[in-house]
């Protein structure tokens, strides 16, 4: 690894944000933050402005790293050490530089801060601790700042860049320590959890010394995950935890700013190893309820570097994989569902051509259609089409008068998926059979209109150019050569 020294400021952005692109857990939000005399920038939960890259990641912080360096020799990495390439670091007053700049032109709004490790954890976490201290303390930026966390690093320092950050995250990686192993030897999965649970007790302990919920607050809705949607149970997150007068604590005079108050996230790769969605979403739920994380991101693997352990270079990112466990995520966090009501060890995988929702409901329809005029706010929830606006809206519509299905699509139930899983005042939007292949085969042709025709009957089979379904007789040659042609 031989670091260039001689590259203009220019050519190293161009290779340290280039080296970030990988990294997807960089949403910004969660925290409020007004602008003040003598001071530079804002950040507001909602006022973030985001613009997106081709592949559909999200681009509006400065995403960067303090150096593409790192002493570790992960096999999926693309900064692994013995990959040959140009490496280059910032100095904390030229990443601070940059930044300001950026924000005056209005090119960002805010900074992701990673980093690969150079020399090592401790050493690499004081350098951004010193950038995090020079915008905030010199330059005065109030703007939003994400900071990655470096597993191994001295516990002071991590605390130390918790009060400059918004939010700070530490990268899970692999779903698992055996994957973990495999594929990046140098890291440990308890040297990942270590500064996880630390931030997880050092934003507790400020929360409760403030006389606040030690749960992170949401902006969506009620959050769930302390008990399943189909217990009895089922409690809110933010009501599970009563917070007693001795357990509060008192702060510093000089540690009135809060720490990490956007929360923490963590992200996993997935499709580098064989973990089926059942394990991926079982990882997510445990990170959920020990560590309380904000947001667990998924990263579809992009093949970089040829290895025996990885999949082929030409295999394609698993993108619709991820979006259907981005799915998943929301009906953890905010549905009240869990990973074993969504997957089994029999049935691991979420089927692509449906939302893991559609999928749920398909495998239980015994459970429907429901009656929403009577239906409890959990049972509605269940509903593909009814989310947990909508829902509320509908618990407290009926209570002043009727409703019908004119009225739930104002509401903003989806009725192209609701219609096939509901009755309103006892009758279904169409006479439409409780039937897994007919239903599904709806739901993935997307059919506007139900009719008779296309009945209980009917079963679930791949759209061809050939389907001769509905033909009094089946396409001759002629006519299928007439298909490849073009002359229909």
């Amino acid at each position: 690894m031989n670091p260039s020294t001689k590259l203009t400021l220019e050519e190293k952005l161009n290779i340290l944000s280039d080296a970030a692109k990988y990294d997807v857990a960089c949403t910004s939000s969660g925290v409020n933050r007004k602008g003040k005399s003598q001071s530079l920038g804002n950040s507001c939960a909602s006022g973030i402005c985001h613009s997106f890259s081709a592949d559909g990641r999200c681009i509006s912080l400065l995403k960067v790293l303090l150096s593409n360096e790192c002493i570790y020799d992960c096999k999926y990495c693309l900064n692994r050490r013995s990959n040959d390439k140009p490496r280059t670091s910032f100095t904390p007053q030229e990443l601070c530089n940059i930044t300001i700049e950026f924000y005056k032109r209005n090119y960002i709004e805010g900074l992701f801060l990673s980093s690969g490790v150079l020399k090592n954890p401790t050493y690499t976490m004081e350098l951004m601790y010193e950038t995090l201290y020079l915008l905030r303390n010199k330059y005065h930026f109030r703007g939003y700042i994400h900071a990655k966390a470096v597993p191994g690093a001295d516990a002071a320092i991590i605390e130390e860049v918790g009060y400059l950050a918004d939010r700070m995250s530490v990268n899970m990686e692999l779903p698992t320590a055996d994957s973990l192993h495999t594929l990046a030897p140098g890291k440990t999965h308890e040297a990942i959890l270590k500064p996880m649970k630390q931030i997880q007790n050092q934003i507790v302990s400020h929360r409760l010394a403030l006389g606040q919920s030690p749960s992170m607050e949401r902006h969506y809705g009620t959050r769930y995950l302390s008990g399943s949607i189909f217990s009895k149970s089922m409690t809110p997150l933010e009501d599970r935890a009563s917070v007693e007068n001795q357990n509060r604590k008192t702060l510093p005079a000089s540690r009135t700013s809060p720490f990490v108050p956007a929360g923490q996230s963590t992200q996993m790769i997935i499709g580098a190893t064989p973990e089926n969605d059942y394990e991926l979403l079982k990882v997510t739920q445990t990170m959920y309820q020990q560590f309380d994380l904000k947001r667990v991101f998924f990263s579809a693997y992009v093949p970089l570097n040829q290895d025996s352990a990885l999949p082929s270079l030409d295999t394609a990112p698993p993108l619709l994989r991820e979006h259907r466990l981005y799915q998943a995520d929301w009906l953890l966090r905010y549905y009240g569902f869990h990973a074993e009501d969504l997957l089994s060890h029999t049935r691991p995988n979420f089927n692509l051509l449906l939302d893991p929702k559609c999928d749920w409901a398909l495998g239980h329809l015994e459970l429907f259609p429901i009656e929403v005029l009577s239906a409890s706010y959990s049972d509605l929830l269940k509903v593909p089409g009814i989310g947990t606006k909508s829902a509320w809206r509908i618990i407290q519509a009926r209570r002043s008068g009727s409703l019908d299905f004119t009225s739930l699509k104002r509401m903003g139930v989806v009725l192209k998926r609701a219609q096939y899983f509901i009755t309103c005042n006892g009758r279904m939007l169409y006479r439409i059979p409780i039937e897994e292949n007919f239903i599904t085969r709806q739901l993935t042709y997307g059919d506007s209109l139900i009719s008779k025709e296309f009945g209980a009957s009917s079963t679930y089979q791949q759209l061809s150019l050939f389907d001769d379904g509905f033909l009094p007789a089946p396409p001759t040659v002629e006519d299928q050569q007439k298909t490849l042609s073009g002359q229909l």
